[in-house]
């Protein structure tokens, strides 16, 4: 009688911390030789490798690795019996995360894990405290880490060093000075022409009308054009000069040579996520760099926006700002003010360039009522009917979609699969000496690129799953939210961002005079 062999998960992370290697070949912490460490490990014991998962430049406390959520899929569908890592630290350094899937999950989906330099492997109870206290220590490390981090940026925020990945458009970082920002010609001739143009009385949507018109790349655009490290994802009309482009532009004091960072800040070393900070706490130094802007034209500029700012009233957001879009283009309605005093939301991006978009226009009075009358039909409904049908129906639309995107994603773990099977079986190959390192890499190159491909997919398909998970687990909450605004008269914006996750507005139709509208609420 033959036993079937235990299939071990390889996980490996190659984060920031690794960067400072002399080089690859020789770093015990490259992925090549964490892999190498870890297939050797795992053909010495007899185990069965299901797969290689690995993350690059990710810490140990970002919970979005792609690899990493992918490994936990795979645990909990018991694809694998074991988890197979360099270090403990390699897969979290988080203690919540060490005990939820270590300590807790593991052991009840039948998962081994075993880290090979630090001994971890929770077949041996006696280690757990070890494990715990492993996690412990990592945890203050990823601490200690962000706030070093933050202590040495910013000080170099406070003396004036510029720390972004990217230089602003119309300036490149200096390869002699680092931290230091020198004009990029090419660029900054589009910065000049943009404040010579307002000061000349040309509005910022002429101006990006302009700019479009004569082929000229917007900032994203030129960032793509000029850096292959920039990886931003090109969309419909992204390539173009919009409105806030160039309004954001001629506000920007690092034009006239001063470093001004700090705008956000992060909430917690947990996450990459990012908020406004207050003006105040902003890290503003001034003749850092070269300007682009002489000063007399940049006080020229700013008398010009302070005369044509006419806000609705001071601190006040407007009622459906940033929640409609163009049905079109997707592209973030603007409002403008008529001379009668009425407000109108409009696209802008028709008005930047030809033919880029049919455009949408409606009043925001039209629109709120427009939304009103939804929410005062929804609440009829709702409250006339004990049986709720429509909302299964809405849930059950839900779920559809939800097992359409599921069911994508797993169709492109599928091909991530059998990719990483394809590399893994070129590593193995060389591992034996039948290939050489240079095949290995040509022929591993196009697999490694489609295998990228398809995990920024499941990455999107992931994000379209929560949103709809959300929605999904509002809904028995429905009826409750909507009773809360019967017979409404007028809205605020309270009650917008309560309800609407956003909403599309189309072209009016030219013998209806109906203008297209579709809510999408936040339940």
């Amino acid at each position: 009688m033959t036993t079937s062999k235990l299939r071990v998960a390889i996980y490996c992370r190659l984060s920031e911390e690794d960067r400072n290697k002399q080089s690859e070949t020789d770093d015990s912490n490259s992925i090549q030789n964490q892999k190498s460490m870890l297939l050797q490990y795992s053909l010495e014991q007899g185990w069965e490798v299901y797969n290689i998962y690995s993350d690059d430049d990710y810490t140990g406390s970002d919970r979005r690795r792609p690899e990493f959520n992918r490994l936990l899929n795979d645990a909990e569908n018991h694809k694998f019996d074991i988890v197979l890592c360099k270090t403990q630290s390699r897969f979290t350094r988080e203690l919540e995360l060490v005990e939820k899937y270590i300590h807790g999950l593991f052991p009840v989906w039948g998962i081994r894990f075993i880290s090979i330099v630090d001994n971890a492997d929770t077949a041996n109870k006696g280690n757990k405290k070890s494990r715990q206290i492993n996690g412990l220590v990592n945890e203050w490390y990823l601490e200690d880490m962000s706030e070093n981090i933050k202590s040495v940026l910013t000080d170099r925020r406070k003396n004036g060093y510029h720390i972004g990945a990217f230089a602003l458009y119309g300036y490149k970082k200096d390869p002699d000075q680092k931290g230091h920002l020198i004009i990029d010609e090419e660029a900054a001739k589009v910065v000049r022409e943009v404040f010579t143009l307002f000061s000349q009385g040309y509005g910022k949507t002429a101006i990006a009308r302009m700019l479009n018109d004569r082929g000229i790349p917007n900032p994203t655009e030129y960032k793509r054009l000029h850096d292959l490290r920039y990886k931003q994802p090109r969309t419909q009309n992204s390539t173009l000069w919009k409105y806030f482009a160039i309004s954001d532009m001629l506000i920007n004091e690092i034009y006239i040579g001063n470093m001004v960072q700090g705008k956000y800040g992060s909430v917690s070393y947990k996450t990459k996520q990012n908020k406004p900070r207050p003006k105040d706490q902003w890290y503003r130094v001034e003749g850092t760099h070269e300007p682009i802007i002489d000063r007399e034209l940049w006080d020229n500029v700013q008398a010009l926006i302070a005369q044509k700012a006419k806000p609705f009233t001071v601190g006040q957001i407007g009622l459906f700002a940033r929640k409609a879009r163009c049905m079109n283009c997707g592209y973030t309605l603007r409002t403008n003010k008529q001379r009668d005093g009425r407000r109108y939301l409009q696209c802008p991006t028709r008005h930047v360039a030809k033919d880029s978009c049919i455009g949408s226009f409606i009043s925001v009075p039209k629109l709120e009522k427009a939304v009103i009358d939804e929410i005062n039909k929804l609440s009829a409904e709702y409250l006339n009917k004990d049986e709720l049908i429509e909302n299964v129906q809405f849930n059950n639309n839900l779920r559809e979609h939800q097992e359409e995107v599921n069911m994508e994603i797993v169709a492109y773990q599928k091909k991530i699969s059998e990719y990483t099977k394809g590399i893994r079986e070129l590593y193995l190959d060389k591992v034996k000496g039948i290939l050489s390192e240079t095949d290995f890499l040509e022929l591993s190159k196009d697999f490694s690129t489609e295998k990228e491909r398809l995990e920024k997919l499941v990455i999107d398909s992931q994000k379209k799953l929560d949103v709809i998970e959300r929605k999904i687990q509002a809904g028995d909450n429905r009826r409750q939210l909507i009773e809360q605004y019967t017979n409404l008269e007028h809205l605020d914006r309270e009650i917008v961002d309560k309800l609407i996750d956003y909403i599309l507005v189309g072209k009016k139709d030219p013998v209806t005079k109906n203008v297209p509208i579709e809510i999408h609420w936040n339940f």
